[in-house]
């Protein structure tokens, strides 16, 4: 065999290689985006689908049960990508703030494709909802990121917060002195990360509520639990005369934390 030949043949292999790496990992994206429709969760950080020719649109996504569906979307299009799905409701001039409406709003119709996202009205509590209450749903921004969670049975809330000392400035606004108190007694290193968790979930019962006027420190409260990457904290609504004891999970990657409550 001659040397040219010999190079062809390496050449071949190595397209051959190439090829089969490729046809691989796009077969580990759609085995991903599989799991998905079947009630999995999809981390986009975890996913690892680098190839360009295949997008995992999700930051993050579970199916709560066979009603109830959440998603955090890390918002890196242009509009024009949200506004082939979607359309801005109303007068939005921040750049940001529109992408972050629009991101919600493609979440949503992306949850359940027949979401009437036209017909999204906004209470005088600042909640938005559908008049005929055909889909429960909640939305929260924050950054670069857009998150929803959506039922046609439970009510629901959400919050998707920042890690920031910043919450150091404002405890004693939004906690009871219970709650202050755990939150104090926590390690130096996970003051912050217990701080943003309380006030995330507290930011998801009042929009669980969805009536407005609440006091933060008061109405709402928590229980003491355990500082991790996910797990739940129970706490207890009281608005005279309606009371419950809600059961809220939380998650958190590095830099954020999603908080989320639904109830019948």
């Amino acid at each position: 065999m001659s040397l040219s030949i010999c190079k062809g043949a390496t050449q071949q292999g190595k397209l051959v290689v190439i090829l089969l790496n490729t046809v691989f990992l796009l077969f580990v994206c759609q085995l991903t985006i599989g799991f998905s429709a079947f009630g999995l969760q999809i981390n986009r950080k975890s996913a690892n689908c680098t190839s360009k020719f295949l997008f995992v649109p999700l930051f993050y996504q579970q199916d709560l049960d066979e009603n109830t569906r959440l998603a955090v979307w890390k918002i890196e299009e242009n509009e024009d990508f949200f506004l082939a799905h979607v359309s801005v409701q109303r007068e939005i001039t921040h750049p940001n703030k529109r992408l972050q409406h629009l991101a919600a709003r493609y979440l949503l119709k992306y949850l359940f494709p027949d979401f009437p996202h036209r017909q999204i009205e906004i209470a005088s509590s600042r909640k938005p909802f559908l008049r005929d209450d055909r889909y429960h749903f909640s939305i929260s921004h924050c950054s670069d990121y857009a998150a929803v969670i959506v039922s046609p049975v439970a009510r629901v809330g959400i919050d998707v917060e920042y890690f920031t000392p910043r919450v150091h400035k404002i405890k004693h606004k939004f906690l009871h002195a219970d709650e202050l108190r755990f939150a104090n007694a926590q390690l130096p290193s996970q003051q912050i990360e217990v701080l943003t968790l309380l006030w995330s979930a507290k930011e998801a019962m009042y929009k669980w509520y969805g009536l407005g006027e609440v006091d933060f420190s008061e109405m709402m409260q928590t229980y003491p639990f355990e500082a991790a990457n996910s797990g739940t904290i129970e706490g207890f609504f009281y608005k005279h005369p309606f009371q419950q004891k809600l059961s809220l999970s939380f998650i958190h990657w590095d830099d954020i934390c999603l908080v989320w409550v639904k109830s019948k």
